[in-house]
């Protein structure tokens, strides 16, 4: 018996099956475009395999794409579910790749976790402990590229782009003075009504000064800097090398002899670096001038004595611990954000992952290099 869709044999994809001995002889083109024969074509095949074995022969096939052999495993499948057989003859060594490539398989079960919450949890903690510690150690094998990379710049301070750094500058420092110094002012009003608040009780509202002068210019002004600068700055810089790394901007450096640190990382890190002390100090006068404004509206003191009891509060070394700790922070966040960057594989997913771990760790390794200094000036009284 001849099974067949359309007029030509040769074209058209079809089927002759032979009711006796389970043969099955395919021809014509299994392909996309004679989707409604292949499907009628396979619909027969599987009639007759639930009643004996089916060899399908393949020989006389004039095409077979990725549809056709889907169709065809498809068809096994469901005859081999139904408890018959189905076995080919006569593929091609491409024809046996590609059906191949379209069986149909079993999703492997997942395996199930049976042991105690409490050990899975410790296992978790653990697992996550030692990829933190692998995370501080290329951390700083990194920052030894750079520091090296940094060497071999000041041998050849020709080969440096100071134009990438001016470029890095503007973007990472003058225009983010607007922001920052905006959201310092806020902050340091806010501070400014709250201390007030609370130390009317005691009639001491003028102590507020001393409040906010030691609290900004050595923790607040610093630390608020280096968290927008996270946000801002280094999810730029990730972002940035990210999209490099998926176009394999990166690698073309490499195979032109270039080193991407010297190119890509000095810059950003050394704009950073510079940029953030020079912000820290910005922010720092703007909440102090959010402070004031505050302190003269619900505390009535007027500028001069508000600049007055200022003076009297804090001197130069209040002033210079915020700035000593402003490069270290800008250093944290460059090597973070330029880590994060390069981990970025080829996909707009891994992308927005790598961006966001970028922020989260460069404001978490902020505070805690921020609670470590404070412990260290707090030793040596300074």
């Amino acid at each position: 018996m001849r099974i067949a869709d359309g007029s030509s044999t040769l074209e058209t994809a079809g089927a002759d099956l032979d009711a006796a001995g389970g043969r099955v002889i395919l021809h014509g083109r299994w392909t996309a475009d004679q989707g409604p024969a292949v499907e009628s074509a396979s619909a027969r095949i599987a009639a007759q395999g639930r009643t004996q074995p089916v060899l399908v022969d393949l020989s006389g096939l004039a095409r077979l794409d990725t549809l056709g052999a889907w169709v065809l495993e498809r068809t096994r499948a469901e005859i081999e579910a139904a408890g018959g057989r189905l076995a080919y003859a006569g593929a091609r060594p491409e024809h046996r790749i590609l059906l191949g490539e379209m069986g149909l398989r079993e999703p492997e079960p997942v395996p199930q976790d049976t042991r105690n919450p409490a050990l899975r949890f410790l296992d978790t903690t653990g697992q996550r402990v030692a990829r933190g510690g692998n995370e501080i150690l290329s951390g700083i094998a990194f920052l030894g590229e750079v520091v090296a990379a940094g060497g071999r710049v000041a041998r050849r301070p020709q080969t440096f782009r100071m134009a990438a750094l001016v470029n890095q500058l503007e973007q990472v420092a003058l225009r983010g003075v607007p922001i920052i110094v905006l959201i310092s002012f806020l902050v340091g009003g806010i501070v400014a009504q709250q201390g007030i608040f609370q130390l009317q009780r005691f009639g001491a509202q003028s102590f507020v000064v001393n409040l906010i002068g030691l609290l900004i210019l050595r923790e607040l002004g610093v630390l608020l800097t280096s968290i927008m600068v996270a946000g801002r700055s280094g999810s730029a810089f990730t972002a940035e090398i990210g999209s490099m790394r998926m176009r394999e901007e990166v690698d073309a450096l490499r195979v032109m002899g270039l080193d991407p640190i010297e190119i890509l990382i000095l810059p950003r890190i050394l704009a950073l670096v510079i940029g953030l002390p020079i912000l820290a100090f910005l922010g720092s006068l703007a909440a102090l001038a959010g402070g004031g404004l505050t302190a003269a509206i619900y505390g009535g003191m007027t500028t001069d004595a508000f600049l007055a009891r200022l003076q009297a509060a804090v001197s130069f070394h209040h002033f210079a611990v915020g700035l000593i700790k402003a490069p270290f922070m800008a250093l944290t966040i460059g090597i973070i954000a330029t880590i994060e960057g390069f981990a970025v594989e080829g996909s707009a997913e891994s992308l927005g992952r790598h961006v966001t771990a970028s922020v989260v760790k460069s404001i978490f390794m902020v505070i805690v290099l921020d609670g470590l200094f404070a412990v260290f000036f707090a030793a040596i009284d300074f």
